[in-house]
């Protein structure tokens, strides 16, 4: 028999159902070791059909099923359950007449373990506020964080999750994405995910299922599958279709991804469609090779994508088609009172405005860029933008709106006005935006936590006071006060870039360098030997912060980086409260800057007051830092994770790389003497990085006896930056 503690938490063979004649799995396998597996595919293709199957709901014609190595093919669903197998299912399928308490209390005590009716409060806030309200009375957003709690609390060894983000708003799917990740790096709970959107599905796995009629077609990195557009269209017709227009985001990313300069597309764009006949039940699998064949070209646009490929890659001052215009951005159908009212006020002052209607209700409204016109812009259509979900409406035209966006080359500064879902329909597009952009949204929601609405970007909200709903004395002035914000905003920047003389000098390039508290001293004697080579630009390192510093990356406003403060991967790996995303160092990857990086930091993962720390981290050695912020010493497993995690990044690197190793210390904090100085523990860190390191040419990693802000490490890390950036000194050292 199979020792559970080392058998698959899931493990499909051969699997076959029917319904009727229909054919719906055919001869599927699957294994699922820990962490998460997503699967994809088009709606009927057997994506939920696998899910009943393994939870009992349906009839399995042959094949076998094991959880933990236990054969559950033929068991009822209570007793698959009990063997700790959680399910969410499509849907969410709450009780109406029971409160969130009641739904999660009849849930508790199935199985004991880590989740407790408390842990689900402290890790869904929302739902402890509601916990007195109904099953109905709950928003789209709200009933999943149920569905998901329900399943949770019976600490299960295999949670299966159906379409979890389905139809709920952008900053709800982040949230799930965020759990999700999380889950994953934690290890206890095994997660099979089915997932539609291939953003959230690449996000939370290392690797992605295909499903085509009934079967796993292809397990495909999800580095990969997320980057490539091509096989994306012909394995799972999404992106370009048929009858659509090309679209940026189709460009192939695995050359820009390797550092490696675009192809000349000289010849036509072939356009994939998955199924060149319409598939059913009975379908077999279409060869790859009669998709291929049944491919059409297209020679238009060509001309078009190049250039904003291009135009992505130069600086945002230089990015201007046609005369500057301000944009007006919001739901015509419900806002356009408001929104007309904004319009007048910057019209008014004498820039140019366009009005952009984002309303998901099909209505048609008056304006200068209609929603439908909007839509179009969607991946998969327009039609996929207008159904009766509203979630699902609200988070497809949030996606229209930002590729649509991303193409205008001649926006000057956009405002927006509304409720939550309101702002978040424009947070993507504005995010996207260059930094730079005056970017304005007046909102509700803005007295609470914006973090999700803004992110990385330098978007500002302002609280509406009354609802965005109607004219009256309030809302005039705050909506007046944010229109002539903007303009005075917008005026300034053009009157600022028109002033500018055009045989101008150049200016100083721009790096980034990432700094904390405890690094301060070692950031401030670096910019200081920097300044006269570079405008040194400082992030500070609380999770919003590193991104801050890559998006600069990516839209080529920084020429290098200088990551001595990598502590947001703490909070990220252990559950901190100022964590980075999985996409940390990912711009580095996709630009190919020169980067010198080291490990400050590493040895603390933040937490607020000490009441709000993990019940599984009380036992751990904390050091108050002030009454909102306690740090936590990372353990030598916690280094090896993240040493780990780090140099898997590193070694995605292509371009020139230098990463310096402080074995006196990672931090003010980590020094002899003071409360976090562990040498053991660092040495395993610095041991799992030197071991997993890739070296080459231009790519070193560098071990110093000093502590991080000691002043011969910061020498030997500017000698390092001036080495691989082609600093005057560096050249004039090279030439002696």
């Amino acid at each position: 028999m199979n020792d559970r503690r080392t058998a698959p938490a899931l493990e499909v063979k051969g699997l076959d159902v029917y319904y009727g004649h229909s054919h719906a799995l055919q001869g599927v396998d699957l294994t699922l070791d820990t962490g998460v597996f997503s699967v994809v595919g088009r709606n009927g293709m057997g994506k939920t059909t696998l899910c009943k199957a393994i939870m009992g709901l349906v009839r399995v014609s042959s094949g076998s099923i094991r959880i933990r190595g236990e054969e559950v093919t033929r068991l009822n669903p209570a007793r698959i359950a009990r063997l700790g197998v959680g399910y969410v299912p499509q849907g969410r399928r709450l009780w109406r007449s029971l409160t969130v308490d009641e739904h999660l209390q009849l849930a508790a005590g199935m199985r004991r373990g880590s989740w407790t009716v408390e842990r689900i409060y402290d890790t869904f806030p929302r739902l402890a506020e509601r916990k007195a309200n109904g099953g109905s009375q709950l928003s789209g957003g709200e009933q999943q964080m149920l569905a998901i709690s329900r399943a949770l609390l019976t600490n299960p060894q295999l949670l299966i999750m159906d379409e979890p983000t389905e139809g709920l708003a952008p900053v709800i799917v982040a949230q799930v994405e965020e759990m999700l990740v999380r889950l994953g790096d934690e290890g206890d709970i095994a997660v099979l995910v089915i997932e539609q959107n291939i953003g959230v599905a690449t996000a939370v796995s290392r690797n992605v299922a295909i499903m085509v009629n009934g079967r796993v077609n292809r397990i495909i990195d999800s580095a990969r599958l997320a980057t490539d557009r091509e096989l994306q269209q012909r394995l799972l017709g999404v992106g370009t279709h048929g009858a659509a227009d090309l679209d940026v985001e189709a460009t192939p990313a695995k050359a820009e991804a390797a550092g490696a300069p675009q192809p000349a597309r000289n010849g036509p764009v072939r356009i994939y469609i998955s199924n060149p006949v319409l598939p059913t039940r009975w379908s077999q699998p279409v060869p790859i090779a009669r998709i291929e064949a049944a491919a059409r070209t297209q020679s238009t646009g060509i001309t078009r994508l190049e250039e904003t490929t291009r135009q992505r890659r130069e600086p945002a001052i230089s990015r201007t088609s046609g005369p500057p215009v301000v944009l007006v951005v919001g739901t015509l159908d419900t806002k356009g009172a408001e929104l007309r009212f904004i319009r007048d006020i910057v019209a008014g002052s004498g820039l140019r405005t366009r009005l952009v209607d984002v309303s998901t209700s099909g209505k048609a409204a008056s304006c200068d860029v209609t929603a439908q016109e909007i839509a179009l812009n969607h991946g998969r259509g327009g039609a996929s933008v207008f159904g009766a979900d509203r979630g699902a409406s609200v988070t497809a035209m949030a996606d229209a709106f930002e590729r649509w966006l991303r193409r205008q080359g001649n926006v000057a500064g956009i405002i927006s006005a509304g409720g939550s879902g309101g702002a978040s329909l424009v947070a993507p597009g504005m995010r996207a935006l260059p930094i730079g952009v005056p970017k304005i949204i007046i909102s509700s929601v803005a007295s609470g936590d914006v973090g999700p609405y803004v992110g990385p970007a330098d978007i500002t909200m302002m609280y509406s006071v009354t609802d965005v709903q109607g004219l009256n004395s309030i809302s005039r002035t705050v909506l007046g006060n944010g229109a002539n914000a903007l303009t005075g905003m917008v005026k300034a920047r053009l009157d600022e870039q028109a002033s500018k003389p055009r045989d101008a000098g150049p200016t100083l390039p721009a790096i980034g360098i990432t700094m904390f508290g405890v690094t301060t001293t070692a950031v401030q004697k670096i910019a200081a030997d920097l300044r006269d080579e570079f405008e040194c630009l400082v992030f500070h390192a609380t999770g919003v912060g590193g991104r801050s510093m890559e998006k600069l990356v990516e839209s080529g406003q920084l020429t290098g980086v200088i990551d001595l403060t990598t502590t947001e991967v703490c909070d990220l790996l252990m559950g901190g409260v100022f964590p980075a995303t999985d996409d940390r160092f990912g711009a580095i990857i996709r630009s190919r800057v020169p980067y010198v990086g080291s490990v400050g930091a590493l040895d603390m993962v933040n937490f607020g007051a000490p009441d709000t720390i993990l019940e599984r981290y009380r036992q751990r050695k904390f050091h108050v830092h002030n009454p909102q912020v306690t740090l936590m010493r990372t353990t030598p497993e916690e280094n090896e994770r993240m040493g780990r995690w780090i140099g898997e990044k590193l070694n995605q690197m292509d371009g020139p790389v230098r990463f310096l190793l402080p074995e006196g210390g990672v931090s003010a904090l980590d020094a002899p003497g003071q409360p976090f100085w562990d040498p053991a523990a660092d040495k395993v860190l610095f041991d799992v990085l030197t071991a997993g390191f890739r070296a080459g040419t231009d790519r070193r990693l560098v071990v110093l006896p000093h502590n991080i802000n000691d002043q011969a490490f910061i020498d030997a890390l500017v000698g390092n930056f001036n080495d691989i950036a082609g600093t005057r000194p560096a050249r004039a050292a090279a030439s002696r």
